[in-house]
């Protein structure tokens, strides 16, 4: 058997779906569907909560620093967390906004096809959002009710802003101010 040597002209110049925003996606939804098979979803959820919770502390004192402001107003936090989305190249929008709650819809996932079956994946989106709502405005529950992830067309995402009685009926997870 003999070893044909390839010219590093040659390999520099493979036309390869490599890239670092790709690599990255596919090592996330690596790490996510590894912690899914090896302890449920609940606890890979749990995993990457904890990812996320930090992720949303550093956001939104960047958010807060940036816009030179202590706090922010209910609007500021949608404003803030569509201006997120976008950025990473999500695709989110409010639907409805009031004194208790902000919906969101989402037609586009910032892992694109990598969150395909790793709803875990969505615990970023959780907790980045509910940590923002609720170290501007004391309390958030999120509700994941349609996501990418488990095959629906768009998200909608649920941040309840009081402790309502539909908010208490909604399956989430609750955030406070810490």
């Amino acid at each position: 058997m003999t070893m044909q040597k390839v010219s590093e002209h040659t390999v520099n110049s493979l036309s390869l779906p490599l890239e670092r925003e790709g690599f990255f996606g596919t090592l996330i939804r690596e790490l996510s569907g590894t912690l899914q098979d090896l302890v449920g979803l609940e606890e890979a959820s749990g995993f990457i909560s904890v990812v996320g919770q930090t992720m949303g502390g550093q956001i939104n004192q960047e958010y807060k620093s940036a816009l030179k402001l202590s706090n922010l107003s209910r609007e500021q936090v949608g404003e803030v967390l569509i201006d997120l989305k976008k950025r990473i190249q999500g695709d989110f929008y409010i639907i409805e906004q009031s004194d208790e709650k902000i919906v969101f819809g989402n037609h586009v996932c910032p892992f694109g096809e990598k969150v395909i079956d790793r709803p875990s994946m969505c615990m970023i989106t959780s907790n980045v959002f509910g940590s923002i709502a609720a170290d501007n405005l004391g309390y958030a529950k999120v509700e994941l009710q349609e996501t990418i992830a488990n095959g629906d067309s768009g998200c909608r995402v649920v941040v309840y802003l009081e402790c309502t009685e539909e908010a208490e009926e909604a399956v989430g997870r609750e955030y406070f101010k810490g």
